[in-house]
């Protein structure tokens, strides 16, 4: 039975692309009066929940694992430092980098105040272990003291103390190591009526390899609870089951990559749900973030309609109640079932990917959140959620919560009904379902991952901080300050008392700079109509205008812009302010069409294009507000009778030349400083990107530029070298080749009747990124194809070095190998591509043949499309870090290895380079940081996170040394290098007096 979109009422697929970005006020509006009590019904609801608090109390008090929670919860610094521990210790492979690690995060916390305190004794065990940890690194907190002690001691025994204490927190979150393990473990007493859904523990595949392990782990553990639940009475709901993430079995479950996923995702979940039903046990797909919901509905509503799982009711989702679809999510769960005639099962949570939800939303300028911003409002729309699934025929609901006011309004509402179940967290909610399952006959499973401990990773974080937040119910119940009537408040009251506003902390991502101006508007690409129709546009554009001629009147341009200087200088700083906002306006208004011309001229994916217009529209509206504030005329102290102010003007005419690989943020970066500060511009686009250039300048015109004060110049470098060597340039903005920007500097210098002007210049770099063993591989992976490959390589900022600790080298490498056959080369006009051409055929040939130079070399090179300039991603094995003498402006990556405990030596070899634009760090030690950031001799540096994509006004840019003269493009004093600094000192007593010294009351004379 094949179940296509129109078994599903219409009117439902319409509702979940409506609420996706909705106003919260407006959702909430619709879910408030179902989740609302009234006033009998509350009364009943509390008294509920507090004989559950009760419970929950007791069960503190007595299992060592909520005492061990309580005892180290994450708002102490005691439990940021175990939380920072556990996500890395048991990772590191070298004793060396372990003791670093532990004297990081033991070194200054108070271990000593928790001995003994807790009253059970597997606690204070852990706790012991922990205080010997901090006694050895007490002195000075340095790995140093701590690797005296332990010689002295004969034995690694810290290391061992410590690695005890995060097994042991591992046995909290962690159901067992293997799948029989963890079945084993749930026939324990403490389990006793309880079932479970395991999780093979995982996070999303970063490669192919990583997939078919995670699919291996699943049938594997599909068979071992088959086999546990052979001759057991009752049906799925009274078995052990199984919880899968589909992010887990394909490296590539992104909208981009719909076409190639989804089949082969719904290929593999169909395997696993037929293996799953004939061993008569229950399978749930997980839900993930929001960007995948379309997606897997997809894919569940093609396995659904399998003939081969007819009459089997074990098949099931996860629906998170943070997100504002997840009410319709559940009514299509119901039209589901009925269109296959079975219950699908239906785990409601409330959600696991909140913060990061948020952030991306923020990054990526979208009009509104897809979730809620307030937890009041995550409880409503639960128990909204709730109310619909426990009246709905086709689901058989499961209600995931550690809430006791959740959890006693669902038993108000169910009745004397037992046709449901409750969920907990394998390590949470101890106490609130025990009785309930064991004396009054409802269900309950727990959520089991299942995996090693040093594997839990990401996971256990998650998991932390989720019950560590402020508002969580785990969190409140531990903190005696609040009393029950606290804890049991009624959340639609409280959205009903806000209207159901955004909490005022999480702006909308149009008002992250706050008042002074807007974000850039972005396009929501993980949603697939909107993807699609962008590239339909983009393919379909007609892109036209300026060829890259040379223009023959260099002199004449700068003529008539030295004429247009006195005109546009005279303007008011504040029109021409408002200029500048006007232009990033009519960017955003022409922004696909601008877009347009990015992929077909530039070669640029449809990502990299839409950032390229947001970073120009960010630039026009960050220089206008810094130059309301910083170009505005400053009275300056001084002595009684005088009057000092200093003024910023323009200069004259300036040469604005950019590059190619940024043709509009950059180009239009350059000149719209220039102008705001006063100055007339000849822009210069790099010989490869004309069109675009000369569309920005006709949209700047159209903002109300005059025609002579910014003019375009296209051509070659001999048009560039005629332009600066023009004596009546008052200025030059360059970013390009360091080779070039020397030979900018010599002309200016060679005249000595010209006056001394200043350059701007940005200029490449080899940017190296150090990655210690303490670094999550998958994340530093993740981050080096990002920073190494996307736009081909070809950005200032992009990886050329990778630097690996020898420890890690091999399996981090082997990673990479698998993340990058992952990677689409191809058509940059398509979705599904990640790597785009490379600007022409001279760069084309000049990085094929280097890298054909280096083939004894290779790690790793990818296929790439016959037809067309593409250069094959690839990386370069090195013997040492200085054979890496110049940069290579490609998808060209180079690797070496350095030696723990070598972190500053090797600092130190990169900044011998004399390059420093960017540099990344992948450390999971603070003091590691610290290192590189007073060591490191580069403009940016990035910690954790990828090394491309600075954020104006959030993230400066620019470098220094051989990579760039300063300021910072994006920053805060770049303004000011474009503008001459006048001071006007008057004597104002020379009229006969100081008028207003002589008017203060009471002076002595």
């Amino acid at each position: 039975m094949t179940i296509d979109s129109s078994a599903i009422r219409p009117e439902l697929l319409a509702e979940l692309r409506a609420l996706h970005r909705a106003p919260e006020p407006e959702v909430l509006a619709r879910l408030l009066p179902d989740a609302t009590l009234d006033s009998g019904t509350r009364a009943r609801v509390v008294g509920h929940a507090l004989d559950l608090l009760a419970d929950l109390r007791v069960a503190q008090r007595e299992g060592w694992v909520n005492q061990f929670l309580q005892e180290y919860r994450l708002n102490s610094s005691e439990g940021v430092a175990l939380l920072s521990l556990a996500e890395a210790f048991l990772r590191v492979p070298d004793p060396e980098t372990a003791d670093l690690l532990i004297a990081d995060k033991l070194g200054d916390a108070d271990w000593r105040a928790h001995r003994g305190k807790s009253h059970s004794s597997l606690v204070n065990t852990a706790t012991w272990g922990l205080v010997i940890g901090r006694a050895l690194v007490s002195d000075s907190g340095q790995a140093g003291a701590l690797k005296r002690l332990i010689a002295r001691a004969g034995e690694p025994f810290v290391r061992q103390a410590v690695g005890a204490a995060m097994r042991m927190m591992g046995e909290i979150f962690v159901m067992g190591r293997t799948i029989d393990e963890a079945i084993g473990r749930m026939d324990r007493r403490e389990n006793r009526g309880f079932t479970a859904s395991f999780d093979m523990l995982g996070e999303a595949a970063r490669t192919y390899p990583d997939a078919e392990r995670y699919y291996r782990a699943y049938v594997d553990a599909i068979a071992a609870v088959g086999r546990a639940a052979a001759g057991k009475s009752g049906g799925v709901e009274a078995r052990h089951s199984i919880s899968v993430k589909l992010s887990a079995l394909h490296p590539r479950y992104e909208v981009a990559q719909w076409r190639k996923s989804v089949p082969a995702l719904t290929e593999m979940l169909e395997a696993l749900s037929i293996q799953a039903a004939e061993a008569g046990i229950g399978l749930t797909v997980d839900a993930e973030e929001s960007e995948r919901l379309e997606m897997s509905l997809d894919i569940i509503r093609a396995v659904a309609g399998l003939p081969a799982l007819k009459g089997w009711d074990g098949f099931g989702m996860a629906v998170q109640a943070y997100g504002k679809r997840a009410r319709p999510t559940i009514g299509w769960a119901d039209a589901l079932g009925a269109a296959t005639g079975r219950r699908i099962a239906v785990r409601l949570v409330k959600g696991a990917y909140w913060d990061s939800e948020v952030k991306r939303t923020q990054e990526a300028g979208l009009s509104d959140y897809p979730l809620f911003t307030r937890k009041a409002a995550t409880d409503v729309s639960y128990l909204a959620c709730a109310k619909d699934m426990l009246a709905a025929p086709n689901i058989y609901p499961a209600f995931a919560s550690h809430n006791a006011l959740t959890v006693a309004t669902i038993l108000e509402w169910a009745g004397a009904s037992r046709d449901f179940e409750f969920q907990r967290l394998h390590g949470m909610g101890e106490g609130l379902y025990e009785k309930l399952v064991r004396e009054q006959g409802y269900r309950c499973r727990i959520y089991a991952p299942v995996g090693g401990h040093r594997d839990l990773l990401a996971y256990l974080v998650r998991r932390l901080l989720e019950n560590g937040a402020n508002s969580s119910f785990v969190h409140q119940l531990a903190d005696e300050r609040l009393s029950d009537e606290q804890l049991l408040a009624d959340p639609a009251e409280k959205i009903a008392a806000v209207r159901g506003s955004r909490h005022p902390s999480i702006p909308l991502p149009a008002d992250l700079f706050g008042a002074a101006r807007k974000n850039s508007i972005g396009i929501d690409l993980q949603d697939r109509e909107i993807l699609a129709g962008v590239a339909s546009d983009i393919r379909h554009a007609r892109v036209t205008g300026q060829e890259a001629q040379g223009h023959d009147d260099v002199a004449g341009v700068v003529t008539r812009a030295v004429s247009g200087f006195a005109g546009w200088s005279a303007t008011p700083l504040a029109k021409r302010a408002a200029i500048l906002e006007r232009l990033a306006d009519l960017l955003e208004a022409h922004r696909g069409e601008l877009m347009a011309i990015a992929v077909q001229e530039a070669g640029k994916t449809i990502p990299d294009a839409l950032g390229e217009v947001r970073e120009a529209v960010d630039f026009c509206r960050y220089y206008a507000v810094q130059a309301r504030t910083g170009l505005a005329p400053v009275e300056l102290p001084g002595p009684t009778g005088e009057r000092n102010v200093l003024r910023h003007e323009g200069r004259g005419a300036w040469a604005c030349i950019a590059p190619w690989n940024f043709p509009l943020a950059i180009f239009l970066g350059q000149v719209a400083a220039a102008l705001v500060a006063g100055n007339s511009v000849v822009a210069k686009p790099a010989p490869q990107t004309p069109r675009i250039a000369a569309r920005a300048v006709e949209l700047a015109h159209l903002a109300g530029v005059p025609a002579d004060a910014l003019l375009l110049l296209t051509g070659g470098p001999d048009t560039g070298a005629a332009l600066v060597a023009d004596a009546r340039i008052a200025g030059v903005a360059f970013t390009g080749s360091t080779a070039t920007a020397r030979r900018i500097a010599r002309s200016l210098l060679e005249e000595e009747s010209r006056p001394l002007v200043p350059l701007i210049a940005e200029t490449g770099g080899i940017n190296a990124m150090l990655v210690d063993s303490t670094a999550l591989p998958e994340q530093v992976v993740a981050d080096v194809v990002t920073s190494a490959f996307r736009s081909a390589g070809q950005r200032c900022s992009a990886l050329r070095l990778l630097l690996l600790q020898e420890d890690i080298a091999g399996r981090t490498l082997e990673m990479l190998a698998g993340a990058m056959d992952t990677l689409v080369v191809g058509d940059p006009a398509d979705p599904a591509t990640d790597i785009g051409p490379v600007i022409d055929r001279p760069a084309y040939d000049r990085l094929m043949a280097y890298r054909e130079s280096m083939r004894a070399n290779w790690v790793k090179t990818v296929e790439v499309p016959r037809q067309g300039l593409f250069v094959p991603p690839t990386v370069i094995r090195l013997g040492a870090i200085e054979e890496l003498r110049q940069e290579w402006f490609g998808p060209i990556l180079h690797v070496a290895t350095w030696e723990a405990g070598a972190l500053d030596e090797t600092v130190a070899r990169v900044n011998a380079s004399g390059f420093g634009l960017t540099m990344g760090l992948h450390s999971r030690i603070a003091r590691a940081a610290e290192t590189v950031e007073a060591l490191a001799r580069v403009g940016n540096l990035y910690v954790n996170r990828s090394m491309i994509g600075a954020i104006v006004g959030s993230q400066p840019f620019g470098g220094e040394g051989l990579s760039g003269t300063g300021p910072k493009a994006g920053g805060p004093n770049y303004l000011h290098r474009f503008a001459a600094e006048r001071v006007t000192s008057t004597d104002t007593t020379s009229a006969g007096g100081n008028a207003s010294l002589l008017s203060l009351d009471d002076i002595g004379f």
